[in-house]
C-alpha cells in the first residue's frame, strides 16, 4: 500500500492536478456551479408543473397554474446555456487578473450571434420552416432550443474562446486608456471594447461561413457532430462505469473526486438531464424513444454519491450500532447524521476510509455497483427514466429518490442504501475487530 500511495501520488497525481487546475477547466467548473442555484429554482417548478401526483397534477391544469409554473422553468432551469457561457467568461477573466463582467457578456453577445431563429414570426403568428432557409419575418425571437441542453457544448466553447481572447487583448494592453479623471465605470466599458469588437467580429465571421457553406448554424452543426456523440459515450454502461469506479477511486487517495470528475463530466451530465426535463415538462414521462437519457446528473448524485463518495451510509450504521472498539463508536456518533445529508468526510478521514486496504474493495464497489444496476434496470424498463429534476446535493436519500424519479426510484434507492451495509459489513467487521483488540491490549497494557 505503500508503494501505491507513493506511485500515485508522484507518477498519477501530478499531471492529472496539473489537468484539472488549467485556466480551462476550472473557467469550466466555476461556471457551470453560476447555473446551480437557477437549476434548483427551476426544477421545483418542474415537479410544479409536472406534479408525480395524478389528482394534484390535474388540479394545477384545471386551476390553470401550469402555465405559470412552466413560464419559471423556462426563466430559469430552461435556458442553462445562458448561464454557462456567461459564467465560464467571467470565471476565465476573473481568474487572469481582469474586470470579469465584460467578458460574460462578450461571451453572451457571442453566443446569440452564433445562433439564428428556426422559427419565423409572420403577422403575429409562427410559422417553422426549415433550418437552411434564411428566415423571412417580419419580427424575430431567440430560439429557446438553443438555450438549454442542446445549446451546453456550443455554450462552453464560446465561454472558453471568449475568455481567453479578451484575456489576451488585456494582457497585452490592446485597450482604449481613457484619463485617470474619467470615472472607472465608464474607463472600464472602453477597456472592453476593443476586444469585445474582434470577438464579435470573429464569431460573426464564423456565423457567415457556416450559414454560406454549411447552411446551418454554428450551435447546430456543434451539437450534431460534437454534443451529440461526447452525450452518446457518457449515456452508456461503460461510461457509467468509469465515473463510478473512478471517483472512489480518486478519494481513496484522499483527493476529492467527486469535484474532479463532477467538473469534466458535469456539463454533459446537465445537457442530458436538461433534456430529459424538457421531455418530461412535454410529455410527463421520459422515455428512449422521446430521446431521454439515462445516465444524468441525478443518476451520479442519487446512486454514486448519495450518502457521500462510496455509497458509505451502510458503513455508518454498522459503526454506530454494531462496533465494539471505542474509536469506531465514536465516529459514527459523529458521522452518522452528516452522513444522511450525503456528508462523509468524518467517515472518510476519521475511520478512516482513505488509504485503508482493508476498505477498498467495498468503497469502490459500491457506487459503481449501485450506478450500473440503476443504469441497466432504467434500460429494461423496471425503473422509469429520471425526469431530469435536480435536488440540493443535501437532501436526504429516498426523499431525493422520489423528487427525480418517483416511488419506484424511491423504493430502489431505499433497497441499494440498505445493500450497502452488508456489502461493507465483512469489511468494517474485521476493521472492528482489529481496533478493538488493539484498544484491549491497550487497557491491559495501562492495568
Amino acid at each position: 500500500m505503500k508503494f501505491m500511495k507513493t506511485w500515485f501520488n508522484e507518477k498519477v497525481m501530478p499531471g492529472m492536478m496539473k489537468f484539472v487546475n488549467t485556466r480551462a477547466i476550472t473557467a469550466i467548473k466555476n461556471g457551470m456551479l453560476v447555473s446551480l442555484p437557477f437549476i434548483m429554482i427551476g426544477s421545483v417548478f418542474l415537479l410544479l408543473a409536472s406534479f408525480p401526483v395524478p389528482a394534484v397534477a390535474h388540479w394545477m391544469d384545471a386551476t390553470g397554474l401550469t402555465p405559470y409554473w412552466n413560464q419559471a422553468y423556462n426563466a430559469s432551469f430552461g435556458v442553462m446555456a445562458i448561464f454557462a457561457v456567461v459564467g465560464i467568461a467571467y470565471n476565465w477573466a476573473k481568474d487572469a487578473g481582469f474586470e470579469p463582467l465584460p467578458a460574460g457578456m462578450t461571451a453572451l453577445v457571442s453566443f446569440f450571434l452564433i445562433m439564428r431563429p428556426t422559427t419565423a414570426v409572420l403577422n403575429g403568428t409562427k410559422t417553422v420552416i426549415s433550418a437552411n432557409q434564411a428566415p423571412t419575418m417580419l419580427g424575430g425571437f431567440i430560439d429557446r432550443t438553443w438555450l438549454g441542453g442542446q445549446g451546453m457544448i456550443a455554450a462552453i466553447l464560446v465561454g472558453l474562446i471568449t475568455g481567453w481572447v479578451y484575456s489576451w487583448f488585456l494582457k497585452h494592453h490592446i485597450t482604449i486608456k481613457l484619463p485617470e479623471q474619467v470615472p472607472p465605470a465608464v474607463a472600464e466599458s472602453f477597456i472592453a471594447l476593443i476586444p469585445a469588437f474582434v470577438i464579435v467580429c470573429g464569431f460573426l465571421i464564423i456565423y457567415i461561413f457556416f450559414d454560406l457553406v454549411a447552411h446551418q448554424t454554428v450551435t447546430q452543426w456543434i451539437y450534431t457532430t460534437i454534443q451529440t456523440p461526447l452525450q452518446g459515450l457518457t449515456d452508456s454502461g461503460g461510461g457509467v462505469f468509469l465515473v463510478g469506479i473512478l471517483i472512489p477511486f480518486l478519494w481513496f487517495f484522499g483527493v476529492h473526486g467527486s469535484t474532479i470528475v463532477g467538473g469534466i463530466m458535469g456539463p454533459l451530465l446537465q445537457a442530458n438531464a436538461l433534456q430529459n426535463a424538457q421531455i418530461f415538462k412535454a410529455h410527463g414521462v421520459v422515455t428512449q424513444a422521446l430521446g431521454g437519457h439515462i445516465f444524468t446528473q441525478s443518476l451520479l448524485d442519487q446512486f454514486g454519491t448519495v450518502t457521500g463518495a462510496g455509497m458509505t451510509f451502510g458503513l455508518a450504521i454498522y459503526i454506530l450500532f454494531f462496533s465494539k472498539s471505542a474509536q469506531l463508536k465514536d465516529i459514527g456518533k459523529l458521522a452518522f447524521i452528516p452522513a444522511i445529508f450525503n456528508i462523509n468526510e468524518p467517515i472518510l478521514f476519521g475511520m478512516p476510509v482513505v488509504l485503508n486496504p482493508i476498505m477498498v474493495v467495498p468503497f469502490m464497489f459500491m457506487p459503481t455497483f449501485s450506478m450500473l444496476s440503476t443504469y441497466f434496470l432504467i434500460k429494461v424498463g423496471i425503473l422509469p427514466y429520471l425526469n431530469g429534476v435536480q435536488v440540493p446535493w443535501t437532501t436526504p436519500p429516498i426523499v431525493s429518490g422520489f423528487l427525480v424519479g418517483g416511488w419506484k426510484v424511491m423504493i430502489w434507492q431505499a433497497i441499494i442504501i440498505t445493500a450497502s451495509f452488508f456489502v461493507y459489513y465483512p469489511f468494517v467487521h474485521k476493521q472492528d475487530a482489529i481496533l478493538y483488540k488493539q484498544e484491549q491490549a491497550e487497557i491491559s497494557a495501562k492495568a
